[in-house]
Parts: C-alpha cells; sequence; structure tokens
C-alpha cells in the first residue's frame, strides 16, 4: 500500500468515497498523471508538476479539487476565495459528482501544461 493510500482510508464515508472517485477520475484523464502524498495531500502531478491536488474545505466540511494553476481559466464551479494563484472546485460528497465538468475542467488545465 502506497502512502497516499493511506490519507483516503483515515476518511470517513461518504467523504472517502468520495476523494477516491476523485482520484480516479483524475488519474483516468491522461496516462502522464501521476499520484503522490505532498504536504499531506494527495497531489496530481503532470508530466513532473504539480496539477492539483484533494483536500477538505475546513469551513464548509466538503471535499475539493484544488487546481494549481486555476486562475489561468474562469469556470463558475471554480472558487479563488483568498488564494492567488489556484482556484478550488467543491463537491458534496451526497451527490454525483459532475463528470463532465470536472473532465472539461481538468482537459483545460491539462493545455496549459502541454504548451509550456
Amino acid at each position: 500500500m502506497k502512502e497516499v493510500d493511506n490519507f483516503y482510508l483515515k476518511q470517513e464515508e461518504p467523504t472517502r468515497s468520495c476523494l477516491m472517485a476523485l482520484s480516479e477520475i483524475i488519474l483516468s484523464q491522461d496516462k502522464d498523471i501521476t499520484h503522490v502524498l505532498k504536504y499531506g495531500m494527495p497531489f496530481f502531478c503532470y508530466k513532473g508538476k504539480m496539477f492539483c491536488y484533494l483536500w477538505i474545505h475546513k469551513k464548509y466540511q466538503k471535499p475539493y479539487i484544488g487546481i494549481v494553476e486555476g486562475k489561468s481559466i474562469d469556470h463558475p464551479d471554480l472558487i479563488i476565495e483568498k488564494r492567488s494563484r489556484m482556484k478550488i472546485m467543491l463537491f458534496d460528497p451526497n451527490k454525483d459528482l459532475p463528470l463532465e465538468t470536472i473532465e472539461m475542467i481538468l482537459t483545460e488545465i491539462m493545455k496549459l501544461y502541454k504548451v509550456v
């Protein structure tokens, strides 16, 4: 078992299942996406560069995807809060994930990494 797997196992349901599903969705987007534990949270790197991460919002107690270069795209489901670079997308673990929206946002962000 990888160290990152312990992060998911420590979470309570339904948050655990939501985070694990998000992880699978992210990893399925491209073969060059890797999954590691950084700063105590699941991080996903695209071709070695930090791409996004999963975490639980302290105030709302909801899981979210943090998009490292979120400032570079404009989407109504992305929230910037007090961050200058990153944006987040919150999820209700009791509802179905908006798969098409997640995939569209991840695809847009990956385009930025392909240009660099």
